[in-house]
Protein backbone atom coordinates (compact mmCIF):
# COMPACT_ATOMS: atom_id res chain seq x y z
CA UNK A 1 0.00 0.00 0.00
CA UNK A 2 2.80 2.37 0.47
CA UNK A 3 4.40 1.62 -2.53
CA UNK A 4 1.39 2.78 -4.32
CA UNK A 5 0.93 5.85 -2.28
CA UNK A 6 4.67 6.76 -3.16
CA UNK A 7 4.18 6.08 -7.19
CA UNK A 8 0.27 6.42 -7.28
CA UNK A 9 1.21 9.41 -10.47
CA UNK A 10 3.28 6.50 -12.80
CA UNK A 11 -0.09 4.17 -12.24
CA UNK A 12 -2.22 7.31 -12.79
CA UNK A 13 -0.05 7.68 -15.95
CA UNK A 14 -0.28 3.78 -16.90
CA UNK A 15 -3.93 3.66 -16.15
CA UNK A 16 -4.55 6.58 -18.47
CA UNK A 17 -2.24 5.04 -20.99
CA UNK A 18 -3.40 2.44 -21.62
CA UNK A 19 -7.17 3.89 -22.18
CA UNK A 20 -5.32 6.32 -24.28
CA UNK A 21 -3.87 2.96 -26.36
CA UNK A 22 -7.55 1.48 -26.56
CA UNK A 23 -8.76 4.62 -28.13
CA UNK A 24 -6.07 4.90 -30.71
CA UNK A 25 -7.05 1.39 -31.73
CA UNK A 26 -10.56 2.60 -31.82
CA UNK A 27 -9.67 5.39 -34.09
CA UNK A 28 -11.94 7.20 -31.09
CA UNK A 29 -10.64 10.94 -31.25
CA UNK A 30 -10.71 11.38 -27.51
CA UNK A 31 -7.41 9.82 -27.56
CA UNK A 32 -6.34 12.97 -27.89
CA UNK A 33 -7.17 15.06 -24.89
CA UNK A 34 -6.60 11.98 -23.02
CA UNK A 35 -2.85 12.17 -24.27
CA UNK A 36 -2.54 15.66 -22.93
CA UNK A 37 -3.73 14.16 -19.32
CA UNK A 38 -1.15 11.24 -19.48
CA UNK A 39 1.53 13.49 -20.56
CA UNK A 40 1.20 15.35 -18.19
CA UNK A 41 1.77 12.61 -15.45
CA UNK A 42 4.40 11.50 -17.18
CA UNK A 43 6.10 14.75 -17.52
CA UNK A 44 6.55 14.63 -13.69
CA UNK A 45 7.41 10.21 -13.64
CA UNK A 46 10.21 10.72 -16.29
CA UNK A 47 11.84 13.59 -14.52
CA UNK A 48 12.37 12.07 -11.12
CA UNK A 49 14.00 9.12 -12.69
CA UNK A 50 16.00 10.80 -14.89
CA UNK A 51 15.05 10.17 -18.46
CA UNK A 52 15.54 13.56 -19.56
CA UNK A 53 14.56 12.80 -23.67
CA UNK A 54 11.72 10.61 -22.37
CA UNK A 55 10.53 13.65 -20.57
CA UNK A 56 11.11 16.08 -23.21
CA UNK A 57 9.33 13.99 -25.48
CA UNK A 58 6.36 14.16 -23.24
CA UNK A 59 6.03 17.66 -23.90
CA UNK A 60 5.91 16.99 -28.02
CA UNK A 61 3.17 14.91 -26.95
CA UNK A 62 1.25 17.84 -25.75
CA UNK A 63 1.63 19.73 -28.52
CA UNK A 64 1.17 17.19 -31.00
CA UNK A 65 -1.97 15.96 -29.59
CA UNK A 66 -3.04 19.34 -29.70
CA UNK A 67 -2.18 19.18 -33.55
CA UNK A 68 -3.40 15.50 -33.84
CA UNK A 69 -6.51 16.84 -32.38
CA UNK A 70 -7.19 19.21 -34.69
CA UNK A 71 -5.74 17.18 -37.64
CA UNK A 72 -8.31 14.35 -37.07
CA UNK A 73 -11.22 16.63 -36.85
CA UNK A 74 -10.59 18.58 -40.06
CA UNK A 75 -7.65 16.49 -41.83
CA UNK A 76 -10.28 14.77 -43.69
CA UNK A 77 -12.59 17.14 -44.95
CA UNK A 78 -12.41 21.34 -43.98
CA UNK A 79 -16.17 21.32 -42.90
CA UNK A 80 -15.16 18.15 -40.53
CA UNK A 81 -17.61 16.10 -42.09
CA UNK A 82 -16.27 13.53 -42.82
CA UNK A 83 -13.29 11.82 -41.39
CA UNK A 84 -9.75 11.05 -41.76
CA UNK A 85 -8.85 8.07 -43.78
CA UNK A 86 -5.89 5.31 -42.96
CA UNK A 87 -3.22 5.47 -45.70
CA UNK A 88 -0.19 3.92 -46.44
CA UNK A 89 3.22 5.87 -45.76
CA UNK A 90 4.71 6.84 -48.95
CA UNK A 91 8.36 6.51 -49.93
CA UNK A 92 8.82 10.03 -50.27
CA UNK A 93 7.65 10.09 -46.38
CA UNK A 94 9.89 6.91 -45.79
CA UNK A 95 12.63 9.37 -46.89
CA UNK A 96 11.31 12.25 -44.64
CA UNK A 97 10.58 10.70 -41.78
CA UNK A 98 14.06 8.67 -41.44
CA UNK A 99 16.26 11.55 -41.70
CA UNK A 100 14.37 13.62 -39.71
CA UNK A 101 14.57 10.55 -37.07
CA UNK A 102 18.25 10.07 -37.29
CA UNK A 103 19.33 13.63 -36.80
CA UNK A 104 17.05 13.59 -33.97
CA UNK A 105 18.48 10.69 -32.24
CA UNK A 106 21.70 12.93 -33.02
CA UNK A 107 21.18 15.45 -31.29
CA UNK A 108 19.21 14.24 -28.52
CA UNK A 109 22.46 11.72 -28.03
CA UNK A 110 25.00 14.70 -28.16
CA UNK A 111 22.85 16.77 -25.04
CA UNK A 112 22.20 13.81 -22.99
CA UNK A 113 25.78 12.52 -22.78
CA UNK A 114 27.43 15.60 -22.73
CA UNK A 115 24.89 17.65 -20.61
CA UNK A 116 22.54 15.05 -18.47
CA UNK A 117 23.22 12.51 -15.83
CA UNK A 118 20.65 10.29 -17.95
CA UNK A 119 22.06 6.62 -17.36
CA UNK A 120 20.72 5.20 -20.54
CA UNK A 121 21.35 8.35 -23.21
CA UNK A 122 21.86 6.41 -26.11
CA UNK A 123 18.70 3.84 -25.34
CA UNK A 124 16.72 7.06 -24.33
CA UNK A 125 17.33 9.19 -27.58
CA UNK A 126 16.44 6.38 -29.77
CA UNK A 127 13.08 5.70 -28.33
CA UNK A 128 12.42 9.57 -27.97
CA UNK A 129 13.47 10.03 -31.37
CA UNK A 130 11.19 7.62 -32.84
CA UNK A 131 7.91 8.30 -30.65
CA UNK A 132 8.66 12.05 -31.99
CA UNK A 133 8.15 9.98 -35.47
CA UNK A 134 5.53 7.84 -34.54
CA UNK A 135 3.21 10.36 -32.87
CA UNK A 136 3.07 12.64 -35.86
CA UNK A 137 2.57 9.34 -37.96
CA UNK A 138 -0.60 8.91 -35.32
CA UNK A 139 -1.59 12.24 -36.06
CA UNK A 140 -1.33 11.62 -39.74
CA UNK A 141 -3.06 8.06 -39.59
CA UNK A 142 -0.17 6.30 -41.18
CA UNK A 143 -0.81 3.06 -40.51
CA UNK A 144 2.94 1.99 -40.50
CA UNK A 145 3.25 4.02 -37.28
CA UNK A 146 1.74 0.69 -35.22
CA UNK A 147 5.70 -1.12 -36.49
CA UNK A 148 7.57 1.95 -35.27
CA UNK A 149 5.84 1.69 -31.97
CA UNK A 150 6.48 -2.08 -32.13
CA UNK A 151 10.62 -1.83 -31.87
CA UNK A 152 9.80 1.69 -29.43
CA UNK A 153 8.03 0.03 -26.79
CA UNK A 154 10.25 -3.39 -27.16
CA UNK A 155 13.07 -1.50 -26.31
CA UNK A 156 11.36 1.12 -23.41
CA UNK A 157 10.19 -2.04 -21.79
CA UNK A 158 13.65 -3.04 -21.38
CA UNK A 159 15.00 -0.11 -20.20
CA UNK A 160 12.14 1.09 -17.76
CA UNK A 161 12.49 -2.59 -16.40
CA UNK A 162 15.96 -1.82 -15.68
CA UNK A 163 15.11 1.18 -13.91
CA UNK A 164 12.73 -0.35 -11.91
CA UNK A 165 9.39 1.19 -13.24
CA UNK A 166 7.07 -1.89 -12.71
CA UNK A 167 3.56 0.54 -13.55
CA UNK A 168 5.14 1.57 -16.52
CA UNK A 169 6.73 -1.83 -17.46
CA UNK A 170 3.72 -3.28 -17.60
CA UNK A 171 1.99 -0.51 -19.56
CA UNK A 172 4.87 -0.84 -22.12
CA UNK A 173 4.38 -4.53 -22.17
CA UNK A 174 0.55 -4.01 -22.91
CA UNK A 175 2.01 -1.00 -25.38
CA UNK A 176 3.56 -3.74 -27.38
CA UNK A 177 1.40 -6.26 -27.64
CA UNK A 178 -1.68 -4.19 -28.53
CA UNK A 179 0.73 -2.13 -31.49
CA UNK A 180 0.53 -5.16 -33.33
CA UNK A 181 -3.15 -5.78 -32.52
CA UNK A 182 -3.63 -2.37 -33.78
CA UNK A 183 -1.80 -2.71 -36.81
CA UNK A 184 -4.16 -5.31 -38.08
CA UNK A 185 -7.54 -3.78 -36.86
CA UNK A 186 -6.63 -0.53 -38.75
CA UNK A 187 -5.83 -2.36 -41.62
CA UNK A 188 -9.16 -4.04 -41.29
CA UNK A 189 -10.97 -0.52 -41.24
CA UNK A 190 -8.56 0.68 -44.35
CA UNK A 191 -9.62 -2.52 -46.33
CA UNK A 192 -13.12 -1.76 -45.54
CA UNK A 193 -12.92 1.94 -46.62
CA UNK A 194 -10.94 0.81 -50.01
CA UNK A 195 -13.97 -1.50 -50.53
CA UNK A 196 -16.43 1.40 -49.91
CA UNK A 197 -14.58 4.25 -51.94
CA UNK A 198 -14.72 1.90 -55.06
CA UNK A 199 -17.88 1.37 -54.75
Amino acid sequence: MSWLLNNYIEVLGAVTGLIYLYLEIKQNIWLWPLGIITSAFYIYVFFTSKFYADMGLQVYYLIISIYGWWHWLYGGDPLGKEELPITRTSLKIWVNLSLVSIALFGVMAVVLVNFTDSPVPYGDAFVTALSITATWMLARKLIEQWWIWVVVNIVSLGLFIWKELYPTSILFFFYFTMAVVGYYQWKKEMEKEIVKSEK
